[in-house]
């Protein structure tokens, strides 16, 4: 949120109360917001937070370390997979983004997730590249004597 707010994004975050963003996170966002321009909004409707929008991104429910957490995740989570339905929402040259790993069936439908509209690929390749210039950027940058 304060990155993207930094960059004058407009975010609609959209996520179950008990899992949205820290109150202090949103507040912080929302000031550096209003000087670059961008918004944050924080929704619990799937449906709203995708309207118009020109990327959809979700993330895996249940992230390693948490596996105990998975059948309760899934309850909460029920009405926000990405399928074709939510994706028809965005528009139409909406991108569909995902960290990976995915779980079909889950936080995405396979259609949306191996559709047109899907750059995951290309985003994983992307996050390769950035990782590879930070552990550059950390060598060249680190104490001598490590």
């Amino acid at each position: 949120l304060l990155a993207c707010a930094t960059a004058g994004m407009h975010v609609r975050l959209g996520a179950p109360e008990g899992y949205q963003p820290r109150e202090d996170i949103v507040a912080d966002a929302r000031k550096i917001a209003t000087e670059t321009g961008g918004s944050i909004n924080i929704l619990s409707s799937p449906a709203e937070t995708v309207i118009g929008a020109d990327v959809v991104v979700t993330d895996t429910w249940a992230s390693m370390g948490q596996e105990a957490e998975k059948s309760r995740r899934q309850k909460d989570f029920a009405g926000y997979t990405v399928d074709a339905a939510l994706m028809a929402q965005a528009k139409s040259d909406a991108i569909f983004l995902h960290c990976l790993p995915a779980y079909r069936g889950y936080e995405v439908m396979a259609d949306v997730l191996d559709g047109p509209q899907s750059v995951i690929w290309d985003e994983a390749e992307n996050r390769l590249h950035a990782q590879k210039a930070l552990m550059v950027w950390l060598l060249q940058h680190s104490p001598k004597d490590i």
